[in-house]
């Protein structure tokens, strides 16, 4: 026979029941909340009863003691002990397990008589297994890194039973609720909700102010509720007449989060959001890049051979004129004669007369047709000479 529990006892039960974390699952068809004893313990150690006042020891003082007052507890049937038992598994997933230790046990009796055959596979396979665990390891330290997620580990499921051997016992055993005390705060909320219904109720004796007050709150409030619906309508047919506007391309949403899980002022937060969901643009602008690149590079690769050009007939020409004389300012001319006939044809061939010429080239041009002048000059004064000459004879 077990007596009434003391004061002392309940407010003990109460403190743990609100303060010891707690699970919930179902037992014998009702749900539960369980606890485990060594959690218990840890929060009683931490509680005011395990700190001595004046003139008073302290009720808890070791684990132990904890364990012998939680085995009273459980005597007066706050809590009791419970079983954890596993589910077991499907009769479809046992078959298939079968299958595949069959499978299994042939796949290594296959494995043995290749070992048996020969050493060197034995080797081959010994240096794969620890390459494997090099592997593992390093897959071990990836895993402990930070940074890196990991892997969910799968919860085996279980169900509980009422346990035979009725005693407390400090570690991992598992202990279900009997006590159920009301918590504080949800008999504050009940009592707010009756007085609540009985001040609604006597709504006609209120004074006059007062009703009227309520009167403009309640129409205040409806409006309220009007105007969010209206506009939660009024974003959705802006929406449509942007889109069927723009083909698709744009969506804009005023106000998006006004009917999203969110908080109060979170609901008015952003005003808008755009989105351009049309072909990119981004595409076009490199095409036009590129586009306009590749005429620059042609450009200045037919500079470079143009200039290659000069230089070579530059070099003939000087060396002509010193080789020959007077007949060498003849093939100068024809030279020149030449090398304009070119110039002309790659100018006329590339159609880019203005844009291909450089200084360098106008300065060298003109160069040549000063030359050029003074040479007929001189032709012109030795002419002149001899058909004075041939006047005189």
């Amino acid at each position: 026979e077990v007596g009434e529990p003391f004061k002392e006892e309940k407010a003990v039960a109460k403190y743990l029941r609100f303060n010891c974390p707690t699970k919930s699952t179902n037992m014998m068809g009702h749900r539960v909340d369980y606890f485990i004893a060594s959690k218990a313990v840890d929060c009683l150690l931490d509680s005011k009863w395990a700190k001595a006042k004046k003139g008073e020891e302290a009720l808890f003082t070791t684990r132990e003691s904890i364990v012998d007052y939680c085995n009273r507890l459980l005597k007066k049937q706050f809590f009791h002990r419970a079983l954890k038992v596993m589910k077991m598994k499907p009769d479809k997933d046992t078959k298939k397990e079968k299958e595949k230790g069959k499978t299994e046990s042939g796949k290594e009796d296959e494995k043995k008589s290749k070992k048996e055959s020969g050493k060197d596979e034995k080797t081959k396979k010994e240096k794969e297994k620890e390459k494997r665990k090099d592997g593992e390891k390093e897959e071990c330290k990836k895993d402990e890194s930070p940074g890196t997620p990991k892997k969910k580990e799968t919860k085996r499921k279980f169900k509980l039973e009422p346990h035979e051997d009725q005693v407390f016992l400090d570690g991992n055993e598992v202990y279900v609720w009997i006590y159920d005390p009301v918590h504080f705060k949800t008999f504050a909320m009940g009592l707010v909700l009756v007085i609540a219904v009985i001040a609604a109720t006597l709504f006609p004796l209120w004074p006059a102010e007062m009703r009227v007050g309520v009167y403009y709150l309640s129409v205040g409030a409806g409006c309220f509720v009007a105007s969010i619906l209206l506009l939660a309508v009024a974003r959705c047919i802006l929406f449509l007449i942007i889109w069927l506007i723009t083909g698709g391309r744009h969506h804009f949403w005023f106000l998006p989060n006004l009917t999203a899980d969110v908080g109060f002022i979170d609901s008015f937060r952003p005003l808008y959001t755009h989105e351009y969901k049309g072909p990119k643009a981004d595409s076009r602008k490199e095409e036009k890049s590129e586009s306009k690149k590749q005429p620059k590079s042609d450009s200045e690769e037919k500079s470079d051979s143009e200039k290659k050009e000069d230089e070579d007939g530059k070099v003939e020409a000087i060396g002509n004129s010193g080789a020959e004389g007077s007949g060498g300012e003849r093939h100068s001319d024809t030279d020149s004669d030449r090398r304009e006939d070119d110039r002309s044809q790659h100018s006329s061939g590339n159609g880019n007369d203005f844009e291909m010429i450089t200084k360098e080239e106008l300065e060298q041009q003109t160069d040549e047709g000063d030359c050029e002048e003074e040479e007929e000059e001189d032709e012109e004064e030795e002419e002149e000479e001899t058909r004075s000459l041939h006047e005189k004879s």
